[in-house]
């Protein structure tokens, strides 16, 4: 993000107002908060945590240093989630989406779930994560867009809890970028953003290795699991995926392997 987002964020004011005001001088008190924001920027900071503030799928959400900022990238989850959901185990159309049943696996700031909710109203939603802060971001956000009722929140270790349970979908963005990776990843990420919610281990698949025996167990048949994954652990992905059935990797918009998908 640039200096007019930080003045904007300075200002508490839309682009069109700067647009609108050209004129406009900053106070003393908003040019000390404008230079303090363009230090932080400076040293790495990403603007988000400046401004405390990211959009995604429409919604204005909170974000702090306690969650991974949302991607854009991660919205091919919520389109696969909600084509999949438009459709019965045979691939036939679904009627309205009552009585499904969905899980988002690592909220972070609830993003996913928050959607989700918005996406599929008569959807029940689960969001687990094992850090409290992120778990206290995420019911923010959701009461922030009123979509608390909608949501229930769990402190948990991936879907622990959870081992019997007759889920509709799976859902989750795990970490996945490998250790080996590290010096590949952006200075202000591998800095600045919660370094459980980007690293997985050494190979980057450790948490996915992890989460799909225990999806297995917890979706009904018929059921599915929507992961966000990276091109460079796709066909390992696959392979853990071997017995599930109609697996399908999704590419982004720019052709990188981004959703796996599979039905249990």
């Amino acid at each position: 993000m640039n200096a007019e987002l930080l003045l904007m964020f300075t200002l508490s004011c839309d682009r069109a107002y700067l647009y609108a005001h050209p004129e406009r001088e900053l106070t003393g008190d908003e040019q000390s908060r404008y230079e303090a924001a363009l230090s932080e920027r400076s040293r790495g900071l990403p603007a988000q945590y400046i401004t405390g503030h990211q959009e995604f799928w429409g919604m204005d959400l909170i974000v702090s240093p306690a969650v991974l900022i949302p991607r854009p990238e991660t919205e091919h989850v919520i389109e696969t989630v909600v084509e999949l959901a438009g459709l019965t185990g045979d691939g036939g159309p679904r009627s309205p989406h009552t009585g499904l049943r969905l899980a988002d696996i690592g909220t972070g700031s609830g993003c996913i779930a928050l959607a989700l909710a918005q996406e599929l109203p008569q959807a029940e939603i689960h969001a687990t994560d094992i850090s409290t802060p992120a778990l206290e971001v995420a019911r923010a956000n959701a009461a922030r867009h009123q979509l608390e009722s909608r949501i229930q929140f769990h402190q948990a270790d991936l879907l622990e809890g959870f081992e019997n349970s007759s889920f509709d979908f799976i859902v989750s963005n795990p970490p996945y970028v490998g250790e080996s990776e590290e010096d590949q990843v952006q200075l202000e990420v591998r800095k600045f953003e919660p370094r459980n919610a980007v690293f997985a281990g050494p190979t980057g698949l450790e948490v996915i290795a992890r989460l799909i025996p225990r999806a297995h167990a917890a979706l009904r048949p018929s059921g599915w699991l929507v992961m966000e994954i990276s091109g460079t652990i796709s066909e390992e992905v696959r392979r853990l995926l071997r017995d599930w059935n109609d697996v399908r990797i999704r590419p982004d918009l720019q052709s990188i392997p981004r959703v796996a998908q599979a039905r249990k």
